[in-house]
Parts: structure tokens; sequence; C-alpha cells
């Protein structure tokens, strides 16, 4: 087996459309088992990158993810779900996808093989110095996205990639490579399936130690959030309720009032 294109070699089994649903579950499942162990291997990779991301966002930097697909979709999903959940605002973490924003929804024929466009839509966002460029692709060879991060990182911009093969172009291309190699998928090249899990749970590892080592975090709640629902403000009352030991009432009112849990907790006043 090329260990470099893991992503596009034959599923494991076979003769898919004969298997009971049950069957089909239970080896999909089997499958998905198999992933967070080949997250674990990365864990190395992340700590590197992300050490080197926090100093940079302290100093003004950001965070760019750039992909095609499946994989652009995640970034953009993880960067869409920072300020709601942290508090920051929307211009900390950005998520690129070929073809534009239409292409959240609906695939853009041939969009993924412009090698220009994608610094071209970095640039569109002012990059600094500061800023940090991550490319993801479960194949480790889509020429918009290492385009973009070629160009990136000669114009010394900090570049990393999240990846589902070893040794790919787009490792190559980047400062901090994470490769998470998960194998086969259960239906040959299908990599929304075990490659797009891998990359969300990388993701997530990255934006939360991120925005833990920035402060946004106090002990272990979101104490930052956005109060933008019913449920989000429950939570928050439930927060408060805890920390302070008051009632659910003084705890709505006070964060009514104050308008976020940690200001709550760090100045409550009733």
């Amino acid at each position: 087996m090329d260990k470099r294109k893991t992503t596009e070699t034959a599923s494991r089994y076979n003769d898919l459309e004969k298997m009971s649903t049950s069957e089909i579950l239970a080896t999909i499942n089997k499958e998905d088992a198999l992933v967070a162990e080949a997250v674990s291997k990365t864990l190395p990779a992340i700590e590197k990158l992300v050490d080197q991301v926090v100093p940079r966002m302290l100093d003004g930097g950001r965070v760019i993810y750039i992909g095609a697909g499946t994989s652009g979709r995640l970034g953009i999903l993880d960067a869409s779900e920072c300020p709601p959940t942290f508090g920051v605002p929307p211009t900390m973490v950005h998520g690129l996808i070929a073809g534009g924003d239409g292409a959240i929804r609906k695939a853009v024929e041939f969009a993924e093989d412009d090698r220009e466009q994608g610094w071209l839509d970095i640039e569109q966002l002012q990059p600094n110095f500061q800023d940090t460029v991550i490319g993801i692709a479960a194949s480790g060879k889509t020429p918009y996205v290492i385009g973009a991060v070629e160009k990136a990182r000669e114009n010394g911009l900090m570049t990393g990639c999240i990846t589902c093969n070893m040794e790919t172009p787009l490792s190559k291309a980047c400062m901090f490579p994470i490769e998470a190699v998960v194998g086969p998928e259960f239906v040959t090249g299908s990599t929304r399936m075990k490659a797009g899990t891998a990359q969300k749970m990388i993701l997530n590892m990255i934006s939360t130690s991120i925005m833990i080592k920035l402060g946004r975090v106090k002990g272990n709640k979101m104490v930052d959030m956005q109060l933008t629902n019913t449920k989000l403000i429950a939570r928050g009352v439930a927060m408060i309720v805890e920390e302070l030991k008051i009632t659910k009432e003084e705890a709505e009112k006070a964060l009514l009032n104050a308008g976020s849990v940690r200001k709550v907790l760090e100045g409550y006043e009733f």
C-alpha cells in the first residue's frame, strides 16, 4: 500500500450493497473506532502548532483555515463556532473554502483545482505577519490549498496543515504539518467519513486549546460565550449559581444585567 495515498485505497469491505442495514452500521462504527487512535498519534504535531499560534494571536494575529469541499466546510464550521463559544470577534478565526461561500452548500466544479485562487482569497483578509494559515485537505494534494499555503509562507505567514496521508505536497509546503492517517474509507475514497471525522477532531483540539491559552475559559467553563438563546442563558445562570452559591433568580438578574458570565464572576453585584 502506498502510504502517501491511503485515503484513495480500496475499502476493506466488498459488496456493500449486499450488506444488511445492521452490517453497514456496525462496520462503519468499527472503522470510526480507528479514528481516535490515528488522531492520538498527531498530538505532538498539534502541540507544536498551537504553541506557535498562541503568542502570535496575543499580538493580534488570526487563524485562517483554508480548504475545499468537506475540508473547507469543516474549517468554516470551526471558525464560525469560536465567537459564540468563546466570545471572540468573528475576525479572529476565519474559514475559507474553494469556490467561495456558495460552495458551503453546493460543490463548485473545479474550484479546488485553481492553484492561484487560494492566496487571492486570503489577500482579501489583508493578512499580516502574525497570522497563521492552516490548510485542510484529506488528500494533501488539493491545488487550491497547496497554492495558498505556499504563497502564505512566501509572504512571511506561519503555516500549518491537516491531512490524512503521509508526506504529501501540502505537508511539505507548510511549516507545521499534522498528518492523521486513518486508512481506507468504508466507501472507497469517501473522505467525508473517517478523514472528515479526524479533521473535525483535530480542529476541535486546535481551536479549543488556543482559546483556553488565550484565557477564554475559566476553570472548565465557557464564561465568555455569547448569550444568543434561552439555552445558553440557562447554561450561564447555572454556572453562576454553582460558582457564587446564589439563587437562580439572582443569577439570572445578574447575568442579564452584566451581559456575560465572566463579568458576573469577576465583579458580582446585584
